[in-house]
């Protein structure tokens, strides 16, 4: 993995994401490439003239520069600035074509974002931002609690439901847990109507042991008839760091109850969840 991105809206939810990114930025040697979109504003009467505002887009690039800048300063200290960060300036009309399009540029392996944004901007940060930027980035989103004040990855769980994308999605996520020494918790909670059987989790073991050298794995299962509610007592057994998810492209009442629970888990907003979706698996790899 080699660059992170990190979003942000200025406000006060995002602190602990701008944070977060820049302690897992330096955990993990990598490039940080913190980001803000804005959108010119309408001023009527303006499309009749040939050239409205001359000095415009270089005042507005300067001027959000400089905020970003203040930005770091006032939540990171005087000495975060580090030839492997990086700050950028996007104009769109759109917050997540935005953000997008500075993740293609820069090859972004992980989009970090605060889990909600202020009241003010048009698409809230782990509103419906955050739901279609894991619909549509071309890599992992990494929401980020408010309240979140350490950044110390010793414990992942993977939420799978013992198929092959779960194992693509996995081999992916050692790229972070390796260099952190964490513990991948592998956890499958499910109905016992439900349930696929032992046969089912037998292969999905097997296939992991043989597809991955990381070592650092344990694998649990949950009969329940409240997968969410398991999930979250788990999280806290364990002492959960980082949840990870994948969001599938499945048809159907099963993809309605994996989007129900993902969106519970964004809600839930006590643990940083990373989202995969099963387009951006080759993204770890740039």
């Amino acid at each position: 993995m080699k660059t992170i991105l990190y979003a942000t809206d200025y406000s006060e939810n995002s602190v602990a994401a701008l944070k977060y990114a820049y302690a897992l930025n330096t955990q993990l040697g990598t490039r940080l490439v913190i980001t803000h979109v804005f959108d010119y504003p309408t001023v009527l009467g303006a499309e009749l003239l040939s050239e409205p505002f001359p000095n415009l887009e270089k005042d507005n690039f300067k001027m959000h520069r400089s905020n970003l800048d203040k930005f770091c300063n006032e939540h990171l200290g005087k000495d975060w600035n580090a030839p492997n960060i990086q700050l950028e300036i996007v104009e769109n009309k759109s917050v997540i074509q935005g953000i997008n399009s500075i993740a293609n540029e820069w090859h972004a392996n992980i989009i970090l974002v605060g889990m909600k944004g202020g009241s003010g901007v048009r698409e809230l940060i782990m509103g419906s931002t955050t739901k279609q930027l894991i619909e549509n980035a071309p890599c992992p989103i990494l929401a980020i609690p408010a309240d979140m004040s350490h950044v110390e990855i010793k414990t992942i769980v993977y939420a799978t439901d013992f198929e092959e994308e779960d194992i693509h999605t996995i081999n992916r996520l050692v790229e972070i847990a390796k260099p952190l020494n964490a513990k991948i918790n592998v956890v499958h909670i499910s109905t016992k109507k439900e349930y696929k059987g032992d046969m089912q989790m037998k292969w999905f073991k097997d296939a992991l042991k043989e597809r991955l050298a990381y070592k650092n794995i344990e694998f649990k299962l949950f009969i329940s008839d409240d997968i969410f509610d398991s999930l979250r007592i788990y999280l806290g057994d364990v002492d959960a760091d980082l949840v990870v998810m994948l969001e599938r492209e499945k048809k159907g009442l099963k993809k309605w109850l994996h989007q129900d629970l993902v969106k519970k888990m964004e809600s839930y907003g006590r643990v940083p969840l990373m989202s995969f979706n099963e387009h951006n698996h080759q993204t770890l790899y740039y």
